[in-house]
């Protein structure tokens, strides 16, 4: 017990710290800076695991999402491509309760195409495995549908050829004008999918009769729509294709001015 107060025995010890520290300059940033060194090391690595730990919780996010309701209903439509060809072609393929089943199927196909564009939008669960596997699985189960009919004799082949042909020829003009910007779907395009998918689930059906007969209008209109839509999207892209030479000419030619 010397009587001397804690603190000022730590303000004494602290005074002959800052004069050894004063009268010693060298000794006392040697170990100083090297505390201070090794720290921003060790901040620099801390900085580093957190940014990597970042970005694996990012794409841990981006990995997760791609499991949404949206992208589960095109996932449903591309597995029941391969069902419903072995459902239309069981049994010969003119078995009234296979068809029946195929149409179900098909049917379901195409109540799903309906809400997955819809929920992703709405929602914003729109992701790029979306925007690529959407139209595969529409093409898919519409494709397989036109392609059994027409092996089973129900359907013209130069109708499925129309159709087909339309749909991946669209699909492909749309990539080369990507560059100058998107073509929106029109109400004609929604209109002639609705008209189709009408038409291949009534042949898909073993109709007969008026039944048998009104389907074979509902396919005349169908591809009317098929030819008419098909025309406009070819003009849409000449149109946006001019366009976007014509901007950035003129981009060009401002920035050389």
């Amino acid at each position: 017990m010397t009587g001397v107060p804690a603190s000022a025995a730590g303000g004494s010890s602290g005074a002959q710290g800052a004069a050894g520290s004063a009268g010693t300059p060298g000794a006392a940033a040697g170990p100083g800076s090297g505390t201070a060194a090794s720290g921003s090391a060790g901040g620099a690595q801390g900085g580093a695991k957190s940014a990597r730990g970042g970005k694996l919780a990012a794409a841990a996010v981006n990995q997760a999402s791609v499991w949404n309701v949206a992208n589960l209903l095109t996932m449903l439509r591309l597995l029941l491509v391969p069902g419903f060809v072995a459902l239309m072609l069981a049994d010969g393929g003119y078995d009234p309760a296979w068809r029946s089943l195929a149409w179900a199927a098909f049917a379901i196909a195409m109540i799903t195409d309906l809400f997955d564009g819809h929920l992703a939008r709405t929602y914003n669960l729109v992701t790029d495995f979306g925007k690529i596997a959407d139209p595969i699985a529409d093409k898919a189960i519409m494709g397989a549908a036109l392609i059994c009919l027409s092996g089973l004799g129900d359907l013209p082949w130069w109708v499925t050829a129309v159709i087909l042909g339309r749909e991946l020829g669209i699909t492909l003009l749309r990539f080369l004008v990507i560059r100058y910007g998107v073509i929106p779907a029109s109400r004609g395009g929604k209109l002639k999918t609705l008209t189709q998918g009408v038409a291949v689930g009534m042949y898909v059906l073993a109709l007969t009769g008026w039944l048998a007969t009104m389907r074979f209008w509902v396919m005349a209109v169908a591809v009317v729509l098929t030819v008419v839509t098909g025309l406009d999207y070819v003009r849409q892209a000449i149109v946006l294709r001019r366009r976007g030479i014509a901007e950035r000419r003129a981009a060009l030619e401002e920035s050389e001015a």
